[in-house]
């Protein structure tokens, strides 16, 4: 019974909401992600849930807690650029799984935002881990567009969700053309086409004329972002593909794209700096598993990264998962084992991003006025090892407790022997 009350106790505290308070977390190995660089023996004060300084010899407000770092990392908390947290609890399964389209019949529609469930258990695992915040769509296997994605944080709180409609998930490779007809020669023309029909929404659809490509449920999904007033976030892989997604954004510089995946986006570095094109890959995608993507290489990220690619770091489109987004900072690890910059490599699953989904000024950094997303490690984030001592979201601490642990408390042979 004992144990039962404890349990209760874990449970209520994980779910009840905590105010921020003033804290001065001190002597640390300060990765703020800015100008600033790694500050040795740095600090940061939390104030009101945001930073309010940053560097050495921060005073101490008269009621700050002071949390001792003792040189240990103390970065922003991790970003999981692509993710299906918050929409499966059980992969694979129907009703706790939101995360699968199965038809066409709703499809730029489709809405991650409306089908978030902060209380799944992942979302404490992922947390533990020194994930703070995820974009996260659904899969669709039907149409071109996957829907549309949201921005969420790690707190388990019912407000969790901070970015409705952030980006709109949408086909142009192989995958793409398969569902539109087996061609690219169609794939291209559809797209242009549903952007027209989502532009001229909702006069077409009024007029009876309707649309050429989308339903008007899915046209009006689009607008905005056929208008240039939010993201789009792009599978393709081959350095073709690519170079087409290039010209077609110089023909439609009011469009914003971005590219999950990029398996040979190295091909094609220089000009994706140029046009501003941003790639989130995956440092673990190498092998030619199908035709677009026999360049695959390991050091495609570290490549890119040193064209001047703004960079991310996620699973690879197919293997994003609810329960994976907790291994991005192990990505980013394997990452810098194949040459890329450890900083680059930390930005890339925190700052980076942050600044692809349009939130670059508020999250990402240990900067004055960003959002108080600070993690203190035992060890270097990127090695397998390291683990979070401390998490802090928006300057509320996290319990590190989850489902998991709560059970190896339950049956450690210890607590047996208590019984």
């Amino acid at each position: 019974m004992r144990f039962f009350s404890a349990l209760l106790l874990a449970a209520a505290a994980l779910a009840a909401p905590v105010a921020a308070e003033t804290v001065l977390i001190r002597d640390g190995r300060v990765v703020t992600n800015g100008a600033a660089g790694t500050i040795e023996s740095g600090d940061v004060l939390i104030v009101d849930g945001r930073i309010s300084a940053v560097g050495a010899n921060v005073s101490a407000p008269r009621d700050a807690r002071i949390v001792e770092a003792n040189g240990r990392f103390v970065t922003p908390g991790a970003f999981a650029a692509m993710s299906e947290i918050g929409l499966s609890e059980i992969s694979g399964s129907g009703a706790p799984n939101d995360a699968d389209l199965d038809n066409d019949d709703i499809t730029a529609a489709a809405d991650a935002g409306r089908a978030f469930n902060p209380s799944v258990t992942a979302i404490a695992v992922t947390r533990m881990e020194g994930v703070t915040r995820a974009a996260i769509a659904p899969s669709s296997t039907g149409a071109i567009f996957g829907g549309r994605g949201a921005l969420v944080t790690m707190s388990g709180e019912p407000d969790s969700l901070f970015r409705q409609s952030a980006f709109m998930v949408v086909e142009l490779g192989e995958t793409g053309a398969t569902r539109i007809g087996g061609s690219r020669a169609a794939l291209w023309p559809a797209f242009e086409a549903a952007l027209r029909d989502a532009r001229e929404y909702p006069n077409r659809y009024r007029s009876g004329q309707g649309g050429a490509i989308l339903s008007e449920l899915d046209a009006a999904a689009l607008q905005p972002f056929a208008r240039g007033q939010g993201l789009f976030l792009v599978h393709i892989e081959s350095a073709a593909d690519i170079r087409r997604l290039i010209r077609f954004k110089r023909d439609n510089p009011s469009l914003r794209f971005a590219i999950h995946g990029g398996a040979e986006a190295w091909q094609v570095a220089s000009e994706l700096a140029r046009a501003d094109i941003p790639v989130i890959v995956d440092p673990l995608s190498n092998l030619p598993d199908r035709f677009e993507r026999l360049a695959a290489r390991l050091d495609n990220a570290a490549l890119l990264e040193r064209a001047g690619v703004n960079v991310a770091i996620a699973p690879a489109p197919g293997t994003v998962d609810a329960h994976q987004a907790r291994l991005v900072l192990q990505l980013a690890g394997n990452a810098v084992a194949n040459g890329m910059d450890w900083d680059a490599a930390f930005a890339a699953v925190s700052r980076a991003p942050a600044e692809i989904f349009g939130v670059g000024s508020s999250v990402g950094r240990l900067e004055r006025n960003y959002q108080a997303d600070v993690v203190i490690w035992d060890g270097d984030p990127l090695q397998v090892t390291s683990a979070p001592d401390a998490v802090f979201i928006e300057g509320v601490e996290q319990p590190l407790v989850s489902r998991q642990t709560q059970l190896r408390d339950r049956y450690h042979p210890s607590r047996q022997a208590q019984r």
